[in-house]
């Protein structure tokens, strides 16, 4: 029965407790038990037994140690440098593009993801990795900046993704399935995104350093395609191509072996994160990897996972108290009697997922909203694939939003440490174009869902 009264102080508690700073783990918590505690009558006993039962149910669950094992398969395959030789790699065969440097960290994003699949992480590492490059060749510093934050959004699309694993946990979904879902998109949106640095490159060459020295010095003004040729006069040296092959060929062994084993029923997702966490160590150790570093990297993943678990939990119980008290069914009965058409619904919910990005991170939303949004799609007549990747690509557009887009901030925070004076304002407006390429992601793969269907249905 839909108890209004609880209900909006559920919401309302949950609201507050998050402006005032709590976590919002334990905003989720508190919030709770609040409303288990009301329902009930105030019987403790039954908001104890409640919150036994949940953290149990959730964590005793195989699929989940899936999350630190990916998370530890990509620390260890970051700490062994393999990606930055990757990126070096690239870079050097597109010597004769124009904007060379930013199509090699957007090609660069796209291979990290396929072994981290956390957003913030790839922002973080090609902050150090292609900023200082793309400034030493006299980039404008708002472009590459920009390039960074909106190319890091590729890190939860393409597979092994977080948000793609508790997406499936959530929904019950399969999770091998979500993660063959995200691939054509992913390379339909690494397309998009390469296209518009190269035609930005050609628009306006000095963005991209033409016309300036290595040294950010103004020269004589030159084509776009000669001055790339001189910057890498250089830089032959600074990487030998054996040290490249190898890297790539670790990176590629990861992604076949892990990701073509879940796709070929070779492997279960937690085996698979499994497999690749000890291939990661592998190649971490041939690359150099001391102990001290194998030891940082397992407590890092700790540091970070162990946050996202007790999240899931709290989640959990939450859904359980809104479920008691009705609002679930309210709010679908809500958005399901508004009359709309099912695309206008569905950019309500995109809506909702853009604002929300502006405060809080990634997984905390979806954990609030797809419970509630996943069966209104279902009802609306959305593929609950194709909505899982459009869901992904709008939660993903929120951290890039302002005033408060998280994946802006990590970049603006590692740049920082350099003593840049790029304004986050600056970030943002180069960071927008970003923002809109995946929009329109977005309604391209809502109008055609076999962008994200098709590779589903042939493997499973």
């Amino acid at each position: 029965m839909f108890d209004v009264n609880i209900a909006a102080l559920l919401i309302v508690s949950l609201v507050v407790l998050v402006a005032l700073g709590v976590h919002i783990a334990i905003a989720l918590g508190m919030t709770s038990a609040l409303g288990i505690y009301l329902v009930t009558g105030g019987n403790f006993h039954v908001v104890m037994a409640m919150l036994g039962s949940t953290a149990y149910e959730a964590l005793r669950d195989y699929v989940f140690a899936v999350i630190p094992l990916f998370m530890l398969m990509g620390e260890f395959i970051g700490k062994s440098g393999a990606v930055t030789d990757v990126y070096r790699g690239i870079n050097r065969g597109l010597r004769r593009l124009p904007g060379r440097l930013a199509i090699a960290t957007v090609l660069g994003n796209a291979i990290f993801s396929f072994v981290t699949g956390v957003s913030i992480a790839s922002a973080a590492a090609f902050s150090r990795i292609a900023y200082p490059e793309m400034k030493r060749y006299g980039y404008h510093k708002g472009f590459a900046l920009g390039t960074v934050a909106g190319s890091s959004c590729l890190g939860m699309l393409i597979p092994p993704s977080v948000l793609m694993i508790v997406w499936g946990i959530l929904t019950e979904q399969s999770i091998g399935q979500i993660f063959l879902a995200g691939v054509l998109p992913g390379f339909l949106l690494v397309s998009m995104l390469v296209a518009y640095v190269f035609i930005r490159a050609v628009l306006n060459p000095a963005l991209v350093g033409a016309g300036a020295d290595s040294r950010g010095a103004t020269s004589t003004p030159s084509a776009v395609g000669a001055q790339v040729v001189s910057d890498t006069a250089g830089e032959e040296d600074d990487i030998s191509t054996t040290a490249v092959l190898v890297s790539a060929a670790g990176i590629f062994l990861v992604i076949l072996a892990v990701l073509g084993g879940i796709w070929f029923g070779v492997f279960t997702p937690t085996e698979g994160a499994g497999a690749g966490a000890f291939i990661g160590l592998v190649m971490g150790i041939v690359k150099g990897m001391r102990f001290r570093d194998i030891i940082d990297s397992i407590l890092s993943v700790g540091r970070t996972s162990a946050p996202i678990l007790l999240l899931l939990v709290a989640a959990s119980l939450y859904s359980r108290a809104l479920a008691m008290t009705g609002v679930t069914n309210a709010i679908q009965d809500l958005f399901l009697g508004t009359g709309l058409a099912p695309f206008a619904i569905l950019g309500l919910m995109v809506l909702i997922w853009f604002l929300l990005g502006m405060v809080i991170d990634s997984i905390s939303i979806m954990l609030l909203t797809v419970p509630i949004f996943a069966p209104i799609a279902t009802q609306l007549g959305f593929d609950p694939i194709a909505f899982a990747i459009v869901g992904i690509l709008a939660i993903e557009a929120g951290l890039l939003t302002p005033p408060f887009g998280l994946l802006v901030y990590t970049v603006k925070a590692a740049i920082d440490d350099e003593g840049d004076d790029v304004s986050i304002i600056q970030i943002f407006k180069s960071s927008t174009p970003y923002w809109i390429i995946m929009l329109i992601s977005m309604v391209a793969i809502a109008e055609f869902p076999q962008i994200a269907t098709l590779l589903p249905s042939l493997m499973f």
